[in-house]
């Protein structure tokens, strides 16, 4: 009987151990339980934050942030990314689209939880960005972050695309322009302490209203973002 017992009662495993924190900016409670849930997968700790998220930010240290965007957003996010702890973290918005939250592209933002938030789309954005709250890095890691990319073709068409992410080879962005595989392009962006760049490169793949780009390996412009993606990395 005892041994049945055990059996049927196997212990509980362990819960992972915090590896790093997230600060919850205005977040509501039923949302803050969903997000916790998720990011608790990964051993992140979700620490929520009062009217005094701008000045904790300033001196606390944080792996990520989660904020809604709204009026007071821009504060917060200023306020980290002049932080010398917090300038690198990884910025969630909630609410609102990628084209919304191209206004706080200078700051850097790094993806947004649509609402109404659901559980598994919440859990596969915290998955794909995990690693990099945890500063776990692949050999070529992707960076997820939001800003405004100008694409001209090889034809000389030109239209403005959103980024998806980033790598030191290439970038996924998004948009409603016509751009096939194959096509030579040329890009321009600017990326937080990333003066504009331009760089050439090809469209390896379309799916739907997303394309993905490989940098041109003749072209040392590149170069720089590989810099830049090392300074973020090394933050």
């Amino acid at each position: 009987m005892d041994k049945a017992l055990g059996t049927a009662l196997s212990p509980i495993p362990p819960a992972k151990k915090v590896a790093a924190r997230a600060a919850f900016v205005d977040v509501k409670p039923a949302i803050k339980t969903l997000l916790s849930d998720c990011f608790k997968q990964f051993g992140i700790e979700c620490v929520v934050m009062s009217g005094d998220a701008a000045e904790r930010l300033k001196r606390e240290k944080f792996e990520a942030c989660v904020i809604q965007l709204g009026p007071e957003a821009q504060t917060v996010m200023e306020s980290a990314r002049n932080s010398l702890s917090n300038s690198r973290m990884i910025i969630y918005g909630l609410g609102g689209s990628a084209a919304e939250a191209m206004s706080y592209s200078k700051y850097g933002i790094n993806a947004v939880f649509h609402e109404p938030v659901e559980r598994q789309s919440a859990l596969k954005l915290v998955r794909a960005t995990q690693m990099l709250v945890l500063h776990e890095f692949r050999r070529y890691v992707r960076i997820p972050v939001i800003t405004d990319i100008a694409v001209v073709t090889g034809d000389n068409h030109r239209f403005n695309a959103t980024s998806h992410e980033i790598s030191a080879g290439g970038m996924s962005m998004h948009t409603s322009d016509d751009v096939a595989p194959g096509n030579s392009v040329e890009i321009s962006f600017a990326l937080l302490t990333l003066p504009r760049i331009w760089v050439r490169g090809t469209v390896t793949w379309r799916k739907g209203k997303n394309f993905g780009i490989r940098f041109d390996v003749q072209d040392d412009r590149r170069l720089r973002v590989k810099e830049w993606i090392d300074s973020y990395l090394g933050g």
